[in-house]
């Protein structure tokens, strides 16, 4: 929960209550609604952070408010087993939740997107809304709908979530990466290119 918000020379630093606080330590990155930030200081119930202007600029971190409820994951170790798809901290975009509605005990999310990201959401494919990884379930041309299952609605932020709200977008970083080898042209048998020796 946000429990600070101290403005700053370089945009404003957040404390964060958190009962993870105790084992973190200064320089330690850590994902605070989908956005990668750093630990600036902890002790036994929260830490410390600093946002900078452009990341306040480019997320949903600067419409935070005091008592806010906020999602927070540490970053993978490298001997961790990995159980969703590899979720960065680095936001592409925010969008828009469009509809909320009910089915049993899950929940439907829709969400508009910036035209910038089309190329990198597949229906079926991974995605990251504040840092909850999700399954696009369905693709429109500037929305997708996800649905939440009700573990994920319940240890999340999204059961306090609202039609019009903000929410912080991060596509698949491998769908990232194919989109920006078709972009320079890479995407051919390498005897193809020119210069490239066989």
């Amino acid at each position: 929960m946000v429990s600070a918000i101290e403005p700053s020379a370089a945009g404003f630093r957040l404390r964060l209550d958190a009962p993870l606080a105790p084992e973190l330590r200064p320089g330690e990155s850590i994902a605070v609604n989908g956005v990668c930030l750093t630990v600036v200081s902890a002790d036994n119930t929260g830490f410390f952070t600093d946002v900078s202007p452009e990341t306040a600029r480019v997320t949903t971190i600067a419409g935070l408010t005091n008592g806010a409820i906020i999602n927070l994951e540490r970053p993978l170790r490298p001997d961790s087993r990995l159980g969703g798809h590899f979720v960065q901290g680095h936001v592409d975009a925010t969008g828009t939740i469009e509809g909320l509605r009910h089915d049993g005990d899950s929940h439907w999310l829709s969400v508009a997107f910036p035209a910038s990201l089309a190329p990198y959401i597949v229906r079926k494919g991974s995605i990251a809304i504040d840092g909850i990884s999700l399954t696009v379930a369905d693709l429109r041309e500037r929305a997708f709908d996800i649905q939440i299952v009700p573990f994920t609605w319940e240890h999340t932020n999204l059961q306090g979530a609202k039609p019009h709200d903000a929410v912080n977008i991060e596509c698949d970083i491998l769908g990232k990466y194919v989109a920006r080898i078709a972009e320079l042209g890479l995407a051919q048998p390498a005897n193809d290119r020119t210069g490239v020796a066989e």
